[in-house]
């Protein structure tokens, strides 16, 4: 049963922009956290961004504040991720993930129990 979708990913110049989006179903559509998540070769997984659900809260990782912004779609039950000013570190498979009822944390990869299947995002000089 298909939870998370992610869409949007691909390849950008230095300085360009991107959008990915991630479609919800089941039970991950109750989840009231939805954030992505990113994971470049060879490095853990970190928190990108975050959104509360029920009332637009949002969270970001210090090194996309400024240049990523994250929000959400009632209507479409959709969370995208709109990223600016790209940089080839920002490079990376991006995941999104539901969550918010296990109490470890937004930016804790634990804190979520749905996950996409990830989308890649690469970034040349």
């Amino acid at each position: 049963q298909v939870q998370l979708v992610e869409s949007g990913g691909g390849l950008v110049q230095a300085g360009g922009s991107l959008r990915l989006s991630c479609a919800a179903s089941g039970r991950a559509f109750s989840r009231y956290l939805r954030g992505w998540f990113r994971q470049a070769p060879g490095k853990e997984r970190e928190f990108v961004a975050a959104i509360n659900w029920n009332y637009g809260r949002t969270y970001y990782a210090d090194s996309v504040k400024g240049r990523f912004t994250i929000s959400r779609d009632n209507a479409k039950n959709t969370v995208t991720l709109q990223m600016d000013s790209l940089k080839p570190e920002d490079t990376a498979v991006y995941y999104c993930a539901a969550g918010g009822v296990r109490g470890y944390g937004v930016p804790y990869d634990d804190e979520y129990d749905y996950w996409g299947q990830g989308t890649q995002v690469t970034v040349s000089a």
